[in-house]
C-alpha cells in the first residue's frame, strides 16, 4: 500500500503543527502548451491582449501565449518594474516553481512469530513544494531549494533518511507523465533547508520556466507576501499576504521529530497550508524573500505561516552548493567564531532607502569561549560594527547579521571584524582554519 502526506513542519508546545493525510498525489494540471528554449531564461514582462490570452514574453525576447485568462485588453505588466501587478509577480514566483514528490519506503519488519520471517517495507510518499534557484536550460540542469523536512523522512529505510527516489514538477505539467527525478545534494536539518540537482532533463531543455529572482535585501513589514507552492498536494497555487514581522525565532521540532531548534523565520498572513512546505515567498516585484517552512494550527489562531528570509536561505543553499555538490558531505558547514552577542539597545527607524521601519540594534559581545577561533581577537563588550568578507563589507545592525554572514565565510578566507572597543574603532582580522568549521 502507498500513502502520501503533505511535508509541513511540526512546532512545539503552543506551536502545535498537524500534518494533514494528502488525498491525492498531484493535481492534474494540463501540461504546457508551448515549449521554450534559451539558458537562464526569466519573466520579463506579461500581457493580455485583445483576445483576452496571457502573453508572457521572456528576457531573450520570445513569448509564450498561456491560453483565455480574461475579457481582453492588451495591458502590459513588467515584472521587474514598480512592484504594483500582484499578477504579475505570481508570474515570476510560477515560472520558477515545482511540486515535489519524495518516495519513501520503511525497512522490512521481522515478525514477532516464529517462522513467518520479515513483511516488505511500507511504500508512502511526502507532498512539497521547491524552488528553482540555478538553471541551465541547454543542459537540463537545475539546482532546486526546497525544505529539508520535504526529503527527510525518519522511518525511511536510508541511511541518511533522505529519499532516494525524488520528482519534481513543473507548473502546468504536474502529472506523472512529466516527473523529473531529482537527487539530494545536501541540507541542514537546523536550517529545514535542502538542495535538489536535477540533470539532463529533455523537459527543462523545453519547459517555459526560469530561475528565481533573489530579493537584494530584506523584507520589510507591511510589504507584499505571495505564497507559490503546492498546498495539500494538490498543485502549485498562489496566495497572497503581507509581511506580519520582519524576523523573529520560533521554537520547533527539527524533521527527525526529537530534536528541538530555533530557526529565524518571518512571519506573514498568507494562507500556508502542508505542502507549501519548501515553496517560495514573493514581493510585489517577483522577487523571493523566503522559503515557506511551518504554520501555527489552532483553532483560536488563523494565517500565522513563517518563511525562511531570503539572506539566510542564499546564504546557506550556497554553502551546501560549494560543499555538498559532488563530494562526500552531506550538510552546511558554518565556521564559529565562538562569541556569544546580545543586544545592548534596540529600536525602530526608517530606512533611508525605501522610507519602511527597520529595527535596529546594537550588537555587543557578553561572551568569548576559549577554545574558539576569535578568542585572542575579540573581547567581551565589544560592540559589533561591520564584518568585511572579501570585497563585500556589511553593517551589522541586528544580532543575527553576523551568524548568518558567517555562512559565507571558507576555509582560509580572512575575516575582518570592525568593533567599537572603550570609545575606538577596532579592525580585528581573523583567518578562518578547517578546525572552526563545524557541520550544522
Amino acid at each position: 500500500m502507498k500513502k502520501t502526506r503533505s511535508a509541513i513542519a511540526l512546532l512545539l508546545t503552543v506551536l502545535t503543527l498537524v500534518g494533514v493525510m494528502s488525498l491525492s498525489a498531484c493535481g492534474l494540471l494540463s501540461p504546457t502548451p508551448d515549449v521554450h528554449y534559451g539558458e537562464n531564461i526569466k519573466v520579463s514582462s506579461t500581457r493580455i491582449n485583445e483576445l483576452g490570452e496571457l502573453i508572457i514574453t521572456y528576457s531573450d525576447g520570445t513569448e509564450m501565449n498561456a491560453g483565455v485568462v480574461a475579457a481582453g485588453g492588451d495591458t502590459v505588466i513588467n515584472v521587474q518594474g514598480d512592484g504594483g501587478s500582484v499578477s504579475a509577480a505570481a508570474t515570476a514566483g510560477l515560472s520558477a516553481a515545482v511540486s515535489i514528490t519524495a518516495n519513501y519506503k520503511t525497512a522490512p519488519t521481522q515478525s514477532i512469530i516464529p517462522g513467518f520471517g520479515s513483511s516488505g517495507g511500507e511504500e508512502y510518499a511526502a507532498q512539497g513544494s521547491g524552488v528553482i534557484y540555478k538553471l541551465n536550460k541547454a543542459t537540463g540542469s537545475a539546482f532546486i531549494i526546497t525544505n529539508y523536512h520535504v526529503v527527510y523522512d525518519v522511518d525511511c529505510n536510508t541511511k541518511n533518511k533522505i529519499s532516494d527516489d525524488i520528482d519534481v514538477f513543473l507548473y502546468g505539467s504536474e502529472t506523472e507523465d512529466y516527473a523529473i527525478p531529482a537527487t539530494f545534494v545536501g541540507g541542514s536539518m537546523n536550517y529545514d533547508l535542502a538542495v535538489l540537482r536535477v540533470d539532463g532533463s529533455d523537459l527543462l531543455k523545453r519547459a517555459s520556466v526560469g530561475e528565481v529572482k533573489m530579493a537584494d535585501a530584506a523584507a520589510c513589514v507591511g510589504e507584499t507576501a505571495i505564497a507559490v507552492g503546492n498546498p495539500e498536494g494538490e498543485g502549485i497555487s498562489v496566495s497572497l499576504g503581507i509581511v506580519s514581522v520582519d524576523s523573529e525565532y520560533i521554537v520547533m521540532y527539527a524533521p527527525d521529530g526529537r530534536t528541538a531548534v530555533q530557526p529565524r523565520v518571518m512571519r506573514v498572513d498568507a494562507a500556508i497550508n502542508s505542502g507549501n512546505s519548501g515553496g517560495g515567498l514573493y514581493n510585489s516585484h517577483g522577487e523571493l524573500i523566503g522559503i515557506v517552512n511551518a504554520k501555527i494550527v489552532d483553532e483560536s489562531v488563523e494565517n500565522i505561516g513563517y518563511a525562511i528570509p531570503v539572506q539566510v536561505v542564499e546564504n546557506v543553499v550556497n554553502n551546501i552548493i560549494d560543499h555538498c555538490y559532488k563530494t562526500s558531505v552531506e550538510t552546511v558547514m558554518r565556521p564559529t567564531l565562538g562569541i556569544t552577542v546580545t543586544s545592548s539597545s534596540s529600536g525602530a527607524v526608517v530606512d533611508k532607502e525605501t522610507g519602511m521601519l527597520r529595527i535596529v540594534e546594537t550588537v555587543v559581545i557578553t561572551e568569548v569561549s576559549s577554545g574558539g577561533i576569535a578568542k585572542d581577537a575579540l573581547k567581551v563588550g565589544d560592540a559589533l560594527l561591520s564584518i568585511k568578507l572579501g570585497e563585500v563589507e556589511t553593517e551589522i545592525t541586528r544580532q543575527h547579521h553576523i551568524v548568518d554572514l558567517m555562512l559565507n565565510a571558507r576555509v582560509g578566507e580572512s575575516v575582518s571584524i570592525t568593533v567599537l572597543r572603550e570609545g575606538k574603532e577596532v579592525v580585528v582580522p581573523i583567518t578562518l582554519t578547517q578546525s572552526a568549521m563545524k557541520p550544522y
